[in-house]
């Protein structure tokens, strides 16, 4: 059964994912992501909740370990 991780996501990265033209989020590994389960990103102005959703994506790749590449230990690429 996919988990459903809801996230917060800054105006500046919201307009992106909404548009498609982001696919991908850059996220602290600390919430056992799968591929398979779904993330539901909510606009975060810094202080509260805007109220906007991007909606429902399904996390198709996650890239881990990859040091060598500039990803610190303990982080992750998700794409949706």
């Amino acid at each position: 059964m996919p988990i459903i991780h809801e996230l917060k996501i800054l105006p500046e990265y919201f307009g992106p994912v909404v548009s498609r033209t982001k696919k991908f989020e850059l996220r602290k590994d600390d919430r056992g992501f799968k591929v398979g389960d779904l993330l539901l990103l909510k606009e975060w102005d810094g202080t509260e909740y805007t109220g906007r959703q991007a909606g429902i994506f399904i996390i198709t790749y996650i890239l881990r370990d990859c040091e060598e590449y500039g990803l610190k230990d303990g982080y992750c690429i998700i794409g949706f």
